[in-house]
């Protein structure tokens, strides 16, 4: 019985959190369960009625760790927490291509209004996110120009003899001198900015009304006057917002469209009434072979509002799985009631119905008309190198290593114009002696197409190499010998000493010379194949010298030689389970007096 084995047999009947591990020690996949033991043996029954990639994930799983806790809402929270912390890559992920600013006020004594790109947890209120991005920026201005909460980020005792010239401005109440603003009046102001940013405009407004009579009457008609202009602004502003109605409460409403592996997610934001805001998400790789729409609207729902505003209703096109405990949670957080709702009929099913009309437009525009738009790039590409084929499939090599040692190269497949990041392959480079580029690029393109030629797998239109005549000549030496020299060749060429720049491409035969051009986008192509192929080289020769290293350090000790250092690498899959391993793990392996010297070593290199 291996390691795995025995941990899934002794794993406790209660709720908590599992993390699988692949022979790396990388977390690919982080679970939640009511029963850790039987919602993890089920990963490892029945194979043949899992998805492709649930069956995927089981074949890389070397470890597991797990998390007790008390009750499933903290192991959904503990889930989400885990899943952004670590990214991992069998993880349903709520990923967005832009970082669309947000709002936030600042968890100080005098609270500050910045505008922030990440939400984090350092206590503060974060509101948005704000599109297009200049909203953000306009907003915080009116906020600056009227409720003049202070943009400093200085200590605020109130002791300063004068204040500086935005309170002269009228742009800051000045809290750091106590005669001209005391807390609670900045502490009131601060409320009212909150109000505005959660979108209680009629509230504000009717606030603002009740503190105008009020001074009014008390003959205040300095104070009454400000908060008539605060009313008039706040009035202006919700006019401003000429959206559809849909409640007079803070509502998220969710829709999606989903065409096999891609779905686009849709996030209307609806404050008093009025849309104010909208976010979209998209997902190219889903796993349609056990995609539930229940489970997927869970996981989003829970990452998306583990932190930041949490609105009073979310709407959602379909039911959601764990519902009652995500209502739960979200309240505790608010600290005010929180319902998910499925609307079926009526105006709220008809927002629903408006939010995945949006959906599947965006999802028109990013996977069929920006395809398009792709397809015009590799028609620029193909006439500019002038190719006979359109370049729908292109790949890129590139070798790295220092003085010879640890000889690696990447190999990235970009088809359509998008990174097949499943088809990456790294290749140790076994034949060549010493640093020779030229050698080793011919080792890799011989062994890449021989390979792909006896698999029956298709042909690139286009190879690039990193690297100008003499790696060119060694990639066409070697697809000669496999009767590939259609196949056009073309060097990826940089200054000396520049290596994030390209400063021009060779094309094989004719030394076609092309200068370089970022302006074009079919430059800006390859400049994404090259750094992406370079960033592989790059890691794959840092974790073979690590590897080495690390391998080395083994064989130092006493009673291990290399069959032992092989069997203890094959059973723990790396040095840092090997470290962490009891006497009782280890003596099955490599025999008792081994064993000792092993825990003993690893005890002395940690005092």
């Amino acid at each position: 019985m291996n390691l795995l084995d025995e941990k899934i047999r002794n794993l406790p009947e209660l709720p908590g959190v599992y993390l699988y591990k692949d022979e790396e020690g990388k977390i690919i996949y982080v679970g939640k369960a009511k029963n850790l033991r039987n919602r993890v043996r089920q990963y490892f029954q029945s194979s043949n009625q899992q998805s492709l990639k649930t069956r995927e994930l089981v074949r890389k799983i070397v470890d597991l760790e797990f998390i007790v806790v008390d009750n499933e809402i903290e192991a959904l929270v503990l889930e989400s927490n885990l899943i952004k912390k670590h990214k991992p890559h069998f993880n349903i992920m709520l990923k967005d291509d832009k970082h669309y600013p947000h709002l936030k006020i600042t968890k100080e004594r005098f609270p500050r209004v910045l505008i922030a790109r990440k939400i984090l947890k350092d206590g503060a209120s974060y509101y948005g996110p704000y599109l297009p991005a200049s909203m953000a920026r306009k907003i915080l201005n009116l906020i600056n120009r009227t409720f003049q909460l202070r943009t400093c980020d200085m200590e605020i005792d109130g002791k300063m003899p004068r204040p500086c010239l935005e309170y002269h401005l009228k742009r800051c109440l000045a809290p750091c001198v106590s005669d001209l603003c005391k807390e609670e009046e900045y502490q009131q102001a601060v409320k009212d900015v909150k109000m505005l940013l959660e979108g209680k405009n009629k509230e504000l407004i009717k606030e603002f009304e009740e503190r105008m009579w009020h001074f009014a009457e008390e003959q205040k008609y300095e104070l009454a006057a400000k908060y008539r202009d605060l009313r008039a602004t706040v009035l202006a502003l919700a006019e401003q917002q000429k959206m559809a109605e849909a409640s007079d409460k803070d509502i998220d409403v969710f829709g999606y469209y989903q065409e096999n592996q891609r779905l686009a997610l849709q996030l209307f934001t609806v404050r008093d009434g009025k849309v104010v805001g909208r976010k979209e998400f998209f997902w190219e790789d889903l796993d349609i072979e056990s995609f539930s729409s229940s489970e997927f609207l869970s996981k989003i729902l829970m990452q998306y509002y583990l932190s930041g505003y949490i609105p009073s209703e979310i709407h959602v096109p379909c039911e959601v799985q764990d519902k009652e405990l995500l209502q739960k949670f979200f309240s505790e957080r608010k600290g005010k009631k929180v319902k998910i709702v499925f609307p079926k009929r009526g105006t709220k099913a008809d927002m629903i119905s408006l939010v995945n009309q949006n959906a599947k437009i965006a999802f028109e525009t990013r996977f069929r008309i920006l395809k398009a738009d792709a397809k015009r790039v590799l028609e620029e590409l193909q006439e500019i190198l002038e190719l006979a084929q359109l370049p729908e499939r292109i790949e890129c090599f590139d070798i790295s290593n220092i003085s010879g040692a640890e000889n690696v190269a990447a190999i990235t497949v970009f088809e359509h114009g998008k990174l097949a990041r499943e088809q990456t392959r790294r290749i140790k480079i076994k034949t060549v002696s010493g640093a020779n580029d030229f050698a080793s690029i011919s080792e890799a393109v011989f062994r890449r197409y021989k390979r792909l030629l006896d698999e029956e797998k298709p042909l690139p239109q286009l190879i690039l190499v990193d690297g100008g005549k003499g790696q060119i000549n060694a990639a066409i030496e070697s697809l000669n010998k496999l009767g590939l020299a259609m196949i056009p060749v073309v060097g990826i060429v940089k200054p000396p000493k520049k290596h994030n720049q390209i400063s021009h491409l060779i094309k094989a035969g004719k030394n076609h010379v092309v200068k370089f051009d970022l302006a074009l986008p079919s430059f800006r192509l390859i400049q994404q194949i090259r750094d992406e192929t370079h960033r592989i080289a790059v890691e794959y020769h840092r974790k073979r010298r690590e590897m080495r290293d690390l391998t080395s350090e083994l064989t130092a000790i006493e009673g291990i030689g290399e069959k032992r250092k092989l069997k203890l690498l094959r059973n723990f899959g790396s040095i840092e389970r090997i470290s962490k391993a009891s006497f009782e793990e280890l003596k099955p392996f490599i025999g008792e007096k081994a064993a000792r010297s092993v825990v003993k070593y690893f005890q002395r290199k940690s005092e």
